[in-house]
């Protein structure tokens, strides 16, 4: 991901976000991922591209790290890039709530700070 645009990372993460509403669209409660196979193959899905995301905004950040602080604090993206770390590294320490959460309660905030960070560029 490092070679990829600003605007290229920007649109993958609004890309994934939109993927992962998709993927979370007949989930009511965090159980439900754990149903049958084609639910857990969606959180898994879910996962990699939460994951992917992270690392995305961790180049952006690596790039351009004041044109992040105009949309959120530090601290935000930094929970986002530490989130994207320990999928990669602690993948099987992630439960089917956390997901839910994440699915249910953060993707309308991300989604809405990259698409002011797409506006400033």
């Amino acid at each position: 991901m490092n070679k990829l645009t600003a605007l290229e990372l920007i649109d993958f993460v609004l890309d994934s976000i939109e993927l992962n509403r998709k993927r979370f669209l007949n989930i009511k409660i965090s159980d439900d991922f754990l149903l049958n196979d084609d639910n857990i193959t969606k959180m898994e899905a879910i996962l990699m591209r939460l994951q992917a995301s992270g690392e995305a905004i961790k180049n952006l950040q690596k790039r351009d790290e004041i044109l992040l602080s105009k949309v959120a604090l530090k601290q935000y993206w930094d929970e986002i890039i530490r989130f994207g770390d320990l999928l990669s590294y602690h993948y099987t320490d992630i439960q089917a709530d956390i997901v839910f959460e994440i699915c249910s309660e953060e993707l309308d905030e991300l989604e809405e700070k990259m698409k002011k960070l797409k506006e400033l560029l």
